[in-house]
């Protein structure tokens, strides 16, 4: 029998990323400077988030969320995974896919738009 943790409510469980102790420039940084990390991998979503067209969230989407209101969960050795407000979740990590339509502004959609510079 396999255990397996299934947020409820407006809530995502969240395995986050290891904590960086160098800076993009390659300082090391000391122990208590440790730049806090609040990008993960969601893991599992309740059933009222999946079910919630307005949050478009699946598992194994990379996220950032806000870590003031998450819940640690005592489940694994380096205890990375953590139960988090759905409204916590700032951002979804996207890359273009050439296959799924994307966003377009007015000059795309057929608008009547002069070209900058045009007579």
């Amino acid at each position: 029998m396999d255990d397996f943790v299934e947020p409820l409510g407006m809530r995502v469980l969240i395995r986050k990323d290891e904590s960086r102790n160098k800076t993009r420039g390659g300082i090391v940084l000391p122990d208590q400077a440790e730049i806090p990390t609040i990008t993960g991998r969601v893991v599992e979503v309740s059933l009222q988030v999946e079910r919630d067209a307005d949050f478009p969230i699946e598992k194994y989407d990379k996220v950032l969320f806000h870590p003031k209101n998450s819940i640690p969960v005592d489940f694994e050795q380096d205890n990375l995974l953590y139960v988090v407000p759905i409204e916590d979740v700032v951002a979804v990590f996207r890359r273009h896919d050439a296959r799924r339509p994307t966003r377009r502004g007015p000059e795309e959609k057929g608008d009547d738009v002069p070209e900058p510079g045009g007579d």
